[in-house]
């Protein structure tokens, strides 16, 4: 399958993978904490779900905003879009420099790579001027 501007697949894509992947960073926290410190186990678990929560909401909300654009073709929500999925990857290239571990590396960079991905799909439908995407052939004179 190849998608040439289907934001709201990619998005999905995007929404599904970091809203599991979070939560096992969440977890991997939570573990990690309440073995060296109890006393901060379950403030620890309380942040981590509520975090959780937060970014499974902006996810949700991207993944929104990219069936909308796509749907509606749209040159301004596919300028919209770029601009969540530039501050989504400006927040994992941060969080990749400065990862803790490698679960949380590896989180980082697959948002990273996704965001880009987001991004480039959503400059094509950008351009599109609200047009479908095809093809073009060239046609070559004899």
């Amino acid at each position: 399958m190849k998608l040439k501007y289907e934001t709201a697949v990619a998005t999905f894509i995007q929404f599904v993978t970091l809203s599991f992947l979070n939560m096992a960073t969440g977890l991997n926290s939570v573990v990690t904490t309440c073995h060296k410190e109890g006393q901060d186990c379950i403030s620890n678990l309380i942040v981590s779900i509520i975090f959780w929560m937060l970014v499974t909401l902006w996810f949700g909300f991207v993944w929104l905003l990219g069936y909308i654009a796509q749907d509606r073709r749209s040159k301004r929500l596919a300028q919209l879009l770029i601009a969540a999925e530039g501050f989504i990857a400006l927040i994992a290239y941060f969080n990749a420099k400065h990862h803790t571990d490698f679960l949380s590396l590896a989180t980082s960079i697959i948002d990273l790579l996704l965001a880009v991905w987001v991004i480039t799909l959503a400059f094509r439908l950008m351009r599109s001027g609200g047009k479908r995407i095809t093809k073009q052939r060239q046609r070559h004179k004899q």
